[in-house]
């Protein structure tokens, strides 16, 4: 077995490990705006995803969330118990996945999603939010099955593609993964991390043209994207390139030093200095 064999693909983990940083609705932010192609004037951009409810309590318990997520419970528990309905459940719901529960919470995330009167937008949200508490819990087949619902309910929200091509990719299937992600690109071509996990989909195929292209992709887009440049890395050792893998890898470590990235990174730069592994 030579060296190249040993290095570790990181992508697909690194992706399960983002995952773990459960997406939770910001606190509103001033409205950004685009351009209309017509230049009719500025469009206004949600600042948040939609809600699944209403009302200053959701508020409050969504906001305790990030700082105090067992308050955010013990909240949640005596609002639902005085019919706080899928506000309260909703809340209960991300602060079990917060407080080290994920698939409990994902449980409660989906029988939300299936069960709530919300609009269809905002149920494919809450299965998205079930979608990556199954991947903390490294339930990969029920988070590509709540993926998958999501999408039914909103199959244009490139977002949702890329959760789910992340979910196939853990699966090994690299070409579902591909397909979810070429559709994503189709809907917002300046989506860098879809083309990070691509090109990762792409070197699982074999094809390994096809990933630095949209490794490449990624990096004009963002220049200082550490997950792509360690893909690179990986890409280029396996082409006998083991200085333009070592500078990727260094330049991961510089730009995310206390990531999941870098520790990959540091690990594949140990195995390219031990040099081939002999039988």
């Amino acid at each position: 077995m030579n060296m190249r064999n040993a290095i570790i693909g990181g992508v697909a983990l690194l992706a399960l490990t983002a995952a773990a940083g459960l997406i939770l609705w910001p606190e509103p932010a001033a409205t950004p705006v685009i351009l209309s192609d017509d230049d009719d004037g500025p469009l206004p951009i949600p600042p948040v995803p939609p809600r699944i409810a209403e009302g200053s309590d959701y508020e409050k318990c969504l906001g305790m969330l990030s700082n105090d997520p067992e308050g955010a419970r013990s909240f949640a528990d005596s609002w639902q118990a005085t019919g706080g309905g899928d506000g309260a459940t909703h809340c209960l719901a991300l602060a079990t996945v917060a407080l080290g529960e994920p698939e409990r919470g994902a449980e409660m995330l989906e029988k939300l999603a299936a069960t709530s009167t919300g609009t269809a937008v905002s149920r494919a949200t809450v299965y998205g939010q079930a979608d990556q508490s199954w991947l903390i819990a490294g339930e990969t087949a029920h988070a590509f099955g709540a993926a998958t619902l999501a999408l039914s309910l909103s199959p244009e929200d490139p977002d949702l593609l890329i959760d789910r091509a992340v979910a196939a990719g853990l699966l090994d299937r690299f070409q579902d993964s591909i397909d979810d992600l070429t559709h994503a690109l189709d809907i917002d071509s300046r989506r860098p991390d879809a083309y990070v996990l691509r090109g990762s989909a792409w070197r699982h195929m074999g094809q390994a043209e096809l990933a630095m292209d949209d490794l490449t992709r990624a990096l004009i887009l963002d220049p200082e994207r550490s997950d792509a440049l360690l893909e690179r890395g990986i890409l280029r050792q396996s082409q006998n390139n083991a200085a333009g893998a070592r500078a990727d890898w260094e330049r991961a470590i510089e730009l995310a030093p206390d990531s999941a990235t870098a520790d990959l990174a540091q690990q594949n730069l140990a195995l390219l200095e031990a040099g081939p592994v002999r039988r």
